[in-house]
């Protein structure tokens, strides 16, 4: 369990180390973050003028547990969730439309990067859920690729059983955790 906790603090420090710089807004209801890009003030082409001045987002799970904030994804969040089978890591074709969507909102965001989160719900063991995690964030970063993604735009990480959305010990609440979840990670160039 200690060598989870270190793995999830390293790659949360690993991924602050991207040069974006990030805001919360001012809205408590509604917590999204703001990740404005360093270049767009440089005067580079980053694609549309909107897309270079901020892209918004909800923050990763782990910074939203940390700041005691909802780790759901935002309905107005520009990439959905993508939500697998109990012990699966397959996509449905509910996800493949989901992620189509996704693809094509990246495809019209070019300076958008995407870390791709796998979560499960807390049947089985922390090993387990953690590596099953890691194949549904693999398998969803995997298809966006065949969608025309450049993978150097797509991490991902697992948190397992570890960080869900619902805590009830209920079919529906289990199916709300089995899931990938998108994160605009920064609005650095890919040049």
């Amino acid at each position: 369990m200690i060598g989870l906790v270190w793995s999830l603090l390293a790659s949360f420090i690993l991924i602050g180390c991207g040069g974006a710089q990030v805001a919360q807004t001012q809205n408590p209801q509604s917590p999204q973050w703001t990740v404005e890009n360093p270049n767009a003030s440089a005067g580079r082409n980053l694609g549309s003028s909107a897309e270079a001045k901020r892209l918004t987002s909800a923050p990763s799970s782990l910074e939203a547990l940390q700041s005691g904030q909802s780790t759901a994804t935002p309905a107005s969040s520009p990439v959905k969730d993508v939500y697998f089978g109990f012990d699966r890591y397959d996509l449905t074709e509910e996800s493949r439309a989901t992620l189509k969507a996704n693809a094509d909102w990246l495809k019209n965001t070019p300076a958008a990067r995407i870390q791709i989160e796998g979560h499960c719900d807390e049947r089985g063991t922390a090993e387990y859920n953690l590596a099953l995690g890691a194949k549904r964030a693999q398998t969803a970063r995997n298809y966006l690729v065949t969608l025309g993604i450049g993978a150097d735009r797509l991490s991902t990480i697992s948190y397992g059983e570890e960080i869900p959305v619902c805590a009830e010990q209920t079919e529906d609440c289990w199916a709300q955790n089995r899931r990938a979840r998108f994160v605009i990670a920064s609005s650095q160039p890919t040049s």
